[in-house]
């Protein structure tokens, strides 16, 4: 409990500390997001006026600051400059998006710590290397290459995925999207499950293990993948964070309408506000992913929450 409560007291300022810099990088960007939003029609100073009271524009930034995250706690992320509520653009782009990164994320956990261990069990044998050649191709292609040859040899010649859109659902949808846009993260759980594995299967508790008559299932599941897997999770918490940012160029090539499409949109029309009620959101995740895992450690291992 005492470790509970330690880490998430570490995680407050940090996310004070994150979204005062998103929320600056994001106001502090050249331009007057109404005039930009006007384009090429002239408007009357008394409606720029009122515009940018109503959005605080002319306040101190953290005034702007203060008031945005006094609003957002409550669950107001404030208005686009047309007046539509954050909130309700956001509507159902959300599903979309976490469904993707869930799909994604399962395909990194099973198929990249069953490669990892087939690997780690079998190093130097064909298994071995064909998975450190294939994760070493993965890391090295760019994911838009991936999505797009993906699409045309998997969706089009083959007919075994949808190629655009979320007509069909989850998961039949979102399968072909989900395994390019986890596919990058699937190489290092490969990679890192099969080395953390040969590592502990040298170790002397496994050993001991052994010498007392164990079964190699449960030396290896019990002892020695069990603790394999620490690093294993810190990524994979880690990575959640980050799929369901970086799902933005995933969205482009599939059609997907979530909240990477959004953001690409809303940063063309400077739409401060909607940018960031997505990162807020973002970093909200990221956090409370991280703080799960942090209290999964003590699970895994019990030395960790009593140190």
């Amino acid at each position: 409990m005492r470790y509970a409560l330690h880490r998430l007291l570490q995680a407050v300022p940090v996310f004070f500390a994150t979204t005062f810099l998103i929320y600056a990088m994001v106001f502090a960007l050249p331009g007057d997001p109404i005039l930009a939003l006007a384009g090429d029609k002239p408007l009357p100073d008394e409606v720029l006026h009122t515009l940018r009271e109503r959005y605080h524009l002319n306040d101190p930034l953290i005034v702007q600051y203060g008031l945005y995250m006094l609003h957002a706690v409550q669950g107001d992320l404030g208005q686009t400059f047309t007046g539509q509520p954050v909130s309700e653009l956001l509507q159902g782009r959300w599903a979309v998006t976490a469904q993707l990164a869930v799909t994604a994320w399962i395909f990194e956990l099973v198929v990249g710590i069953g490669l990892g261990v087939i690997a780690g069990l079998r190093r130097g044998g064909i298994a071995d290397t064909a998975v450190l050649a294939g994760t070493t191709f993965v890391i090295a292609v760019p994911v838009f290459v991936v999505g797009y040859t993906a699409q045309i040899m998997l969706g089009l010649n083959l007919s075994l995925f949808p190629t655009a859109g979320v007509d069909e659902g989850w998961p039949v949808s979102y399968l072909l999207p989900g395994m390019v846009l986890g596919s990058f993260g699937l190489a290092y759980v490969a990679r890192l499950t099969r080395t953390s594995l040969i590592e502990n299967m040298r170790a002397d508790y496994v050993r001991t293990a052994r010498a007392k008559g164990l079964r190699r299932r449960r030396v290896i599941g019990r002892h020695a993948l069990r603790n394999s897997l620490i690093p294993v999770v810190t990524f994979l918490g880690v990575d959640f964070g980050n799929l369901m940012a970086g799902a933005v160029v995933t969205e482009g090539i599939f059609n997907l309408p979530g909240i990477g499409q959004q953001v690409f949109q809303s940063i063309q029309l400077q739409e401060g506000p909607v940018v960031v009620g997505i990162v807020t959101m973002l970093v909200m995740i990221f956090i409370v992913v991280n703080l799960l895992v942090d209290l999964l450690y003590g699970v895994l291992d019990p030395r960790i929450s009593r140190g």
